[in-house]
Formats: C-alpha cells, sequence, structure tokens
C-alpha cells in the first residue's frame, strides 16, 4: 500500500486535531488507521458491473419509500422539578455543569 498514513503525517494530523497521545497510543491509532485503508483498498479492488450505480448505502431512497417527516411537537415535562432534583449540583432551578478546562489554539 503506497498511501499509508506516515508517522510524520500522524503526527501532523494529531496536532491539528489538538489530540495528546504518548508514542505508544500514537502509534497504536495509526496503525489501525492503516488497517481501516488497507481493507479500503480491498474493497475498492472488488471489480462491479457498470450498470451497478454508486450509493452511500444498500437501500436507494425513491420518493415512494421515503417516510414522511413528523411534525416538531413541543410537548412540557410534566414534572421538571423531577429532573432538577436529581442533577448533582443545581442553581436557581438550572443543572450546573463543571467547567471543561481548554486552551485557545492558534
Amino acid at each position: 500500500m503506497s498511501d499509508s498514513i506516515t508517522p510524520q503525517v500522524f503526527k501532523h494530523l494529531a496536532q491539528l486535531a489538538a489530540l495528546e497521545s504518548d508514542e505508544g497510543e500514537a502509534e497504536y491509532l495509526r496503525t489501525q488507521l492503516n488497517n481501516q485503508l488497507k481493507v479500503i483498498h480491498e474493497l475498492e479492488e472488488i471489480p462491479l458491473d457498470d450498470s451497478v450505480k454508486t450509493s452511500s448505502h444498500g437501500i436507494p431512497y425513491t420518493p415512494e419509500i421515503i417516510p414522511s417527516t413528523r411534525p416538531d411537537e413541543h410537548i412540557a415535562y410534566p414534572n421538571p422539578e423531577e429532573i432538577i432534583h436529581q442533577a448533582p449540583d443545581t442553581e436557581d432551578g438550572y443543572i450546573v455543569t463543571p467547567d471543561i478546562p481548554h486552551e485557545e489554539l492558534e
């Protein structure tokens, strides 16, 4: 396979995704990605008849089988205090979530 993900390419992708990993984790992920690429290349090798149309899934969605969309309908929960009471931290009737520390990306 000529277009495998090299350690340098993986390092660049991990940096773009702000992914932190040690060398062992990075090598494991890189190996798994290369295995997936290998399977994709194997699937591409399967000869298909020209009459087979490309699709993103196995079932063509024709107008006859597309389910109709349901209307959005607001249904208020009968006892919201019951939900609020179960939360570990609340304030003035709202659930308080912990702050997630983050860094600004340049």
